[in-house]
């Protein structure tokens, strides 16, 4: 039989700021997700340079608003947040292989940290897996 891990639920402010973040996280994705599934212009400009196909452009967008659903629904947040950390670390790679600016291939990480940060606020289930120290279970 497996330990329970007790999980302390988020103070009323960081559940806010939790959710706040994440929705701000999950609009962002969205729009990313649905620009590329309809190939806008600003879209298909932006990948141009980075030579990803635009025939691929299509199917990145799917995966995004999947991987984002997940992220959004309670129950799956936890697999959502690995998953888009998985297509955030392939965005990064790809700017890296192409050089350029710094930011490009930052801004990524630094999204994900976001990411991570607001169900981390959350997601009693998270903060019981990755206590901080100085926290109590």
């Amino acid at each position: 039989m497996q330990g329970v891990i007790p999980a302390s639920l988020p103070s009323k402010n960081a559940l806010w700021i939790g959710r706040g973040l994440s929705g701000l996280g999950v609009l962002f994705l969205l729009f990313d997700g649905v620009g590329k599934v309809l190939k806008i212009a600003p879209v298909m400009e932006a990948c141009a340079p980075l030579e990803i196909p635009e025939s691929v452009i299509p199917g990145l967008g799917i995966v995004l608003i999947l991987a984002t659903l997940l992220y959004a629904v309670p129950q799956t947040s936890i697999l959502g947040a690995i998953v888009l950390t998985g297509y955030l670390g392939g965005a990064v790679w790809t700017h890296v292989r192409m050089g350029g600016p710094v930011f490009p291939m930052v801004f990524p990480v630094l999204f994900g940290a976001i990411l991570w940060s607001g169900l981390y606020l959350r997601e009693p289930r998270l903060r019981a897996l990755i206590p901080l120290r100085g926290q109590r279970p």
